[in-house]
């Protein structure tokens, strides 16, 4: 994934073709404006709060999610299929962390180039859908009949308003939560602060710390 941001964010082929290296926010903006529905400026007040929007709520399903996985899941390297969690979001939907996810890449793409932000986007999607069949298949090995018929009954990344199965004794932890998600909270702080600045840089910056932050924060509590 860090790969994929890179590549979206540099967009290497401008380079080598002499591209143009203006960013997506300003293009969503404009081709906002020229249907004539708004100026550029609501154009760009209008983008800008989708994009904050989509952080919020991508923030939310990646804290709701991490909340009700155990520590191995989120710090892991490796696939953990020892349970069957079906409680929080995951009474509504099979993968709210990749959900939450996806939310967050098409704000992140806003400060990408266009073509960079398009490249982004659609690779970003196609790996975590390899993710969610990667994972969906090894889970269907380790834990049988139960985690089919969870399939079955709660959709892959569309969350269902209601959920349709008891909810299981699995109680949140919020605050390993927040400390394992800092990144997208940081990220969605700093946007909703200095996204009027309409500052594409400054926002990269902000980026970088906040995920250069959520990595020590990581790496300290691995020492615990």
């Amino acid at each position: 994934m860090v790969l994929l941001h890179v590549v979206g964010f540099l967009a290497p082929w401008n380079y080598w073709s002499g591209g143009s290296h203006g960013t997506f926010w300003l293009a969503a903006s404009t081709l906002l404006a020229r249907t004539g529905v708004m100026s550029l400026a609501n154009a760009t007040l209008t983008v800008t709060l989708l994009a904050i929007l989509c952080l919020l709520i991508g923030a939310g399903f990646r804290v709701w999610g991490t909340a009700y996985l155990g520590p191995g899941a989120m710090r892991g390297a490796s696939m953990v299929g020892d349970r069957l969690v079906a409680a929080g979001p995951y009474r509504y939907l099979r993968n709210p962390l990749y959900l939450g996810i996806l939310f967050l890449s098409l704000a992140t793409s806003l400060l990408m180039p266009p073509d960079g932000a398009a490249f982004f986007l659609v690779s970003i999607s196609a790996f975590l859908l390899l993710l969610i069949h990667g994972e969906e298949t090894f889970l269907t090995q380790q834990l049988g009949q139960p985690y089919l018929q969870y399939r079955r009954d709660v959709p892959r990344l569309l969350p269902r308003l209601a959920g349709h199965i008891p909810n299981s004794l699995q109680h949140p932890d919020w605050l390993r939560a927040v400390l394992n998600e800092l990144y997208p909270i940081g990220l969605t702080l700093c946007f909703t602060v200095f996204a009027w600045r309409y500052n594409a840089r400054l926002l990269v910056k902000c980026l970088l710390v906040c995920y250069g932050f959520s990595l020590v924060v990581r790496a300290l509590r691995g020492k615990q």
